[in-house]
């Protein structure tokens, strides 16, 4: 029991450092990063920190945890996979679960690690590579006509469909339509409540069954831990009255049933100092008449 309580826990610890393992090389990996929106005439739209307009590229982590893009490879040319190499180890590069990030095609390298080497004026594709410099990530044709301010992008997040967008947002969702809650769409599925209910009611019950086996089996092994700690002593314990029982003469066992039997039958006394003597239940006795004890005197 216990060693298959040790291969049970084993196996739920190896099983945890597998998910975690795979969680840790997932967060490294960027296939989940896409090209989302890109804005190739900047006129009167968004700013860089520098306060000028230029050209942008958004890029949203799709997965649903943080992944990094920082060595990574963003370019226009595809006979030149690393064109612009995003440094790594800064924190900025880190993209949280479900989440965008914003670099400026401005041409200007120095002025951080999110503005390009180059700008998207003569650019007919956008692609990002892997940190191997070959695997690619995601890519996008570009038309050949830019309407200013107006962005070109995915509808929304899970489309692979590109269209001028009404409008630009650089650093968000696309999709800035109104969206029905959870509640809602279950209000419109089940009007009357009678799926929730029925949901809740499983949801408890499995629950109470699951603690009940829980504890079953918790008090079954804790029964058998103790049982099998005592074991020795209880062996002991029964060889001697084996013993005591194999030694024990007739006489002995028939002394000890009167003497149980006299003290079910009241037969004993209360105090070991105190004399019960039962009185006869007849009275009168022919041995005991004084007519037949005294004589007449004689005359």
């Amino acid at each position: 029991m216990q060693r298959s309580i040790k291969c049970f826990l084993s196996g739920i610890a190896v099983l945890i450092l597998i998910v975690a393992g795979a969680r840790i090389a997932r967060a490294q990996n960027a296939s989940d990063l896409k090209l989302n929106e890109i804005l190739v005439l900047n006129d009167s739209n968004s700013v860089d920190d520098f306060g000028m307009h230029t050209a942008w590229i958004e890029i949203f982590n799709s997965a649903y945890n943080t992944v990094n893009i920082g060595g990574c490879y963003l370019t226009d040319d595809l006979s030149n996979p690393t064109k612009y190499w995003i440094p790594t180890g800064d924190p900025a590069t880190q993209i949280p679960s479900r989440n965008y990030i914003v670099f400026w095609a401005d041409n200007q390298p120095t002025r951080g690690i999110f503005h390009l080497n180059f700008d998207l004026k003569n650019s007919r594709t956008i692609a990002l590579f892997n940190a191997d410099g070959k695997t690619l990530v995601d890519k996008v044709d570009l038309p050949s006509e830019h309407k200013p301010d107006v962005t070109y992008g995915r509808p929304t997040n899970e489309s692979t469909e590109w269209v001028y967008l009404e409008k630009s947002t650089p650093g968000a969702n696309n999709d800035y339509t109104k969206k029905k809650s959870a509640g809602e769409s279950f209000v419109e599925f089940d009007p009357y409540g009678i799926g929730m209910t029925m949901i809740a009611m499983f949801v408890v019950f499995s629950a109470l069954s699951m603690l009940f086996i829980i504890y079953k089996n918790m008090g079954r092994f804790f029964i058998r831990r103790a049982t099998s700690s005592n074991k020795p002593a209880t062996s002991a314990v029964s060889t001697s009255v084996k013993h005591s029982e194999e030694e024990m003469s007739g006489e002995v066992n028939a002394a000890i049933a009167m003497a149980l039997y006299m003290y079910q039958s009241e037969f004993h006394d209360e105090e070991n100092t105190v004399l019960t003597i039962h009185k006869v239940s007849r009275n009168y006795s022919p041995w005991s008449s004084k007519i037949y004890t005294l004589r007449k005197s004689p005359r």
